[in-house]
C-alpha cells in the first residue's frame, strides 16, 4: 500500500487536479477496487471512461485507499468561488474546520467576491 500523502500526489499527477477532486468527492475515505476492464463499471459511470482507464493502467486489479483530500478539495472549492459555509458542507466539516484548513495552508486562495454582489465604492 502506498502511504496516503504519496498516493494523493501520485493520483493528482495521473488524473489532473479536477479529476482527482472528483475521485476524492466520490470515493474519498474508502477502499476502491480498480478493475482491469473499465467498460460499463461503476467507476467509469461515476468518473468517466478516460479517468477509469488511467486508473486501470496504473492500478488494475488492486485496491486504492482513496484519500479524503480535504485540503486539496477546500482549495479547489475556494478557487471556484464557494463560501466557507458551502465548503464546510461539501467536506462534512464545520466552518471553523474550514478556517483551520486555510490557516495552515501555504499560498492559500483568497476568498472570491460573490458575482451577485455589486461594488459599494466603484474604482474609477
Amino acid at each position: 500500500m502506498i502511504p496516503e500523502p504519496a498516493l494523493a500526489t501520485e493520483l493528482r499527477e495521473l488524473l489532473g487536479r479536477d479529476d482527482f477532486v472528483r475521485l476524492a468527492e466520490s470515493y474519498g475515505g474508502t477502499r476502491l477496487f480498480v478493475p482491469r476492464r473499465t467498460a460499463e463499471t461503476k467507476l467509469s459511470r461515476s468518473l468517466g471512461g478516460t479517468v477509469a482507464e488511467r486508473l486501470a493502467e496504473r492500478y488494475a486489479g488492486s485496491y486504492l485507499r482513496v484519500p479524503l483530500a480535504r485540503d486539496e478539495r477546500a482549495r479547489h472549492y475556494r478557487e471556484s468561488g464557494l463560501s466557507n459555509a458551502e465548503i464546510a458542507r461539501k467536506l462534512g466539516l464545520t466552518e471553523t474546520g474550514v478556517d483551520k484548513i486555510f490557516a495552515r495552508m501555504d499560498g492559500k486562495p483568497e476568498k472570491g467576491a460573490d458575482p451577485r454582489q455589486g461594488q459599494l465604492f466603484p474604482l474609477d
